[in-house]
């Protein structure tokens, strides 16, 4: 196993937990793979780089370490009611606040069209006493007027965070309405571009947006996704994504999957802290090599379901059906460094208990898999006035939700479903559902729980 060792980086570490076991002819080989980063030294200051221009803006030369873009929607749904424009002004307020000195930072203001807020020309500040006191200034000048147009603000993010130079480059995406005035095409095109580029999380404010637009974007994007109901609740929320963005120290860290001949590779998806699938994202490096992207990193845990389908083999005979490994890549174009690795093997048994035993936190992750699955069935479903079927779905959910000890989703359920037997997932439909309680479980129904101790 290789450790990323530099100072003030996190060290990565790999283990798998899988059941190795086949019977005769089998070829499906399961792992849950665990990726830890330690000792970023996260909660660190980071100082002002050297020779600042006087306005406290960072040439491409000075490059700093991460740069953040903020996207307000100031469209006119944000005038309704009047108090929601100024508690978004006030989160991305308490997020300024929150920057770290030295890391580049705008602010960009959403309608049909995207408009530089702070601090203007193309260029990005420096956080900074001086700067983000004149950042808030500036957001005191936004005003809610026009439509909504998400695919021009992230475009103008990227171009704004891509002349910043900086390693680790985020955007946070504030919106309360439909994205009505751009064609779903133009949006995922967007997507497609800046993918890879930048992270981004994702809130909708109210209850008025689109949930599967805020949810895709966050999922394109490698970031997080949620609902603030209540807009009095934006400034916990915005100072929560900046602590979480300022907590990064390494971008474009990739899980590199080898196999061996004759091996295909089934699916690679996250499954916690949420699900997000990374099959389709695979970018091929190599003879039967391939890296899965999974965005800048703290000091954090997170696990991936890998599923490889290996050539059938006798009894008795073993094999490497992967092998896993945290790369980075180097920025002068040589091999990326090896974080860490870790194996994924097959041995075929003829021994029924071994080959039929379940890895627990295969077995755990498959079934929040299933959860996840069956919630957005079930509030579809519903949707379309399918009453039976919403039931028969929801009520699964149930049943998995306390099965797996996920007991903020069941929370979440017991707002949508009567309750009547968790442990069968024997449920009724309530009669009125608040577009609250359907879009915060929507929303938050790719979230996971670890394996029970």
């Amino acid at each position: 196993m290789a450790n990323f060792s530099k100072p003030g980086v996190p060290r990565f570490a790999v283990e798998v937990y899988q059941n190795a076991h086949l019977p005769e002819g089998g070829r499906d080989v399961d792992a849950i793979v665990t990726v830890t980063s330690t000792g970023g030294g996260t909660t660190g200051e980071t100082p002002i780089p050297a020779q600042l221009s006087p306005a406290g803006y960072a040439p491409r030369a000075q490059a700093p370490d991460a740069a953040v873009v903020i996207m307000v929607d100031c469209s006119g749904s944000m005038e309704y009611p009047p108090t929601k424009m100024r508690n978004a002004r006030d989160a991305t307020a308490a997020a300024v606040d929150t920057l770290r000195d030295g890391v580049a930072f705008a602010v960009v203001a959403g309608t049909h069209q995207a408009k530089e807020a702070y601090p203007g020309g193309g260029r990005l500040a420096v956080a900074g006493p001086v700067t983000r006191q004149q950042a808030k200034e500036a957001l005191c000048k936004l005003t809610p007027g026009g439509g909504t147009a998400i695919g021009t603000w992230l475009r103008l993010a990227d171009r704004l965070l891509d002349a910043s130079g900086a390693a680790i480059r985020h955007g946070i995406l504030l919106t309360d309405g439909r994205n009505e005035h751009e064609e779903p095409e133009a949006l995922r095109a967007t997507l497609d571009v800046c993918a890879g580029r930048f992270t981004c999380d994702a809130r909708g404010v109210g209850t008025d947006w689109e949930v599967k637009e805020v949810t895709g974007i966050a999922s394109a994007l490698l970031g997080t996704a949620d609902i603030v109901a209540d807009p009095a609740g934006l400034a916990t929320d915005f100072t929560r994504m900046m602590t979480a963005a300022m907590g990064k120290e390494v971008a474009d860290v990739a899980l590199r999957l080898w196999t061996p001949q004759g091996a295909e590779v089934r699916f690679v998806k996250q499954v916690a802290p949420s699900m997000e699938d990374l099959t389709g994202r695979r970018a091929e490096t190599g003879p039967r090599t391939g890296d899965y992207p999974t965005g800048s990193w703290g000091d954090e845990s997170r696990d991936y379901h890998v599923c490889v389908r290996v050539p059938s083999a006798a009894v008795g005979e073993e094999m490497l059906a992967a092998r896993v490994s945290l790369v980075l890549p180097a920025p002068d174009g040589s091999p990326p460094e090896v974080l860490s690795q870790g194996l994924v093997r097959a041995i075929w048994t003829d021994d029924p208990a071994a080959s039929t035993s379940i890895n627990p936190q295969v077995a755990h992750y498959t079934g929040q898999a299933e959860l996840a699955e069956v919630i957005q069935q079930g509030l579809d479903l519903r949707k379309s006035g399918d009453a039976d079927g919403a039931t028969a779905k929801l009520g699964r959910a149930v049943q998995l939700a306390n099965r797996s000890g996920n007991e903020d989703t069941a929370k979440l359920l017991a707002k949508v479903v009567d309750v009547v037997d968790a442990t069968t997932g024997t449920v009724r439909l309530k009669a009125k559902v608040t577009a609250e309680a359907r879009m915060t479980l929507e929303t938050r129904s790719t979230k996971t729980v670890r394996v029970k101790k």
